[in-house]
């Protein structure tokens, strides 16, 4: 199974390919670097550091689909993957965070009623969906927490804001800046897409005395050395 991993910064990526062997390195048009890893169970990881914020993870993405495609070597899955705000309690410092939806948090217009998003303007969406049995099989292989992971353009950085995105979305339970673009390439190219986050503060007041990126970055590391049993898919439907 081929499954292109989208990071924003190379530390991310770094963490994600510590899961397997000594990685290859692929260049693709551009100039972006695929770094290409083998774990165990018949899965084969390509790596991207695409940049930070839905913008350059959707350009990145969409370059390393279409190069696949022409290749004639397309993808079977796409998985944002990362560090991330957790909103407190539910997804705790050093936890993980598997996507059942990603969802575009600041997508739309601020209105004196509030926030709209563009789906109400008439115009997108705003959420995509990850296959559920897909979910099911990635929360047993790595112990991951499941529900909304939102993208951002801009980090949230008071108590007020990370009320009122938790009072918007009340499933969520992470948030992260790439997801959301990373997901739009892929559902633009039909392939299944997923976002796997690793914990490394809370969402809220910046402090950065209490950020955990380290751990959050080991955590990330064990999450994709124990994943490629879960994408080691007994049928095609699973993707679905």
């Amino acid at each position: 199974m081929r499954v292109l991993v989208v990071t924003a910064v190379p530390a991310e990526r770094d963490a994600v390919t510590a899961a397997g062997p000594s990685p290859a390195q692929l260049p693709l048009p551009g100039g972006a670097v695929l770094h290409r890893v083998h774990p165990d169970g018949g899965v084969v990881f390509d790596v991207l550091a695409a940049g930070v914020g839905p913008a350059a993870a959707a350009a990145g993405t969409a370059g390393a689909l279409t190069a696949a495609a022409l290749g004639g070597a397309p993808y079977d899955l796409v998985v944002s993957a990362g560090i991330a705000g957790g909103f407190a309690p539910g997804a705790p410092l050093g936890s993980l965070v598997v996507s059942d939806e990603i969802a575009a948090a600041d997508l739309g217009a601020q209105t004196p009623d509030g926030f709209v998003p563009v789906t109400e303007l008439g115009f997108g969406t705003v959420a995509h969906r990850a296959p559920e049995e897909l979910v099911r099989r990635v929360v047993r292989a790595t112990g991951a927490l499941r529900g909304v992971v939102l993208t951002v353009s801009t980090v949230t950085g008071s108590a007020e804001r990370a009320v009122e995105l938790a009072a918007r979305h009340p499933g969520a339970l992470a948030e992260a800046m790439e997801g959301f673009g990373v997901a739009e390439a892929a559902v633009a190219h039909g392939v299944p897409v997923l976002e796997l986050r690793a914990v490394s503060n809370a969402v809220g007041p910046r402090d950065r005395a209490a950020w955990r990126i380290g751990e959050a970055l080991a955590a990330l590391t064990d999450a994709f050395r124990t994943l490629p049993p879960a994408l080691t898919l007994p049928s095609p439907e699973v993707l679905r």
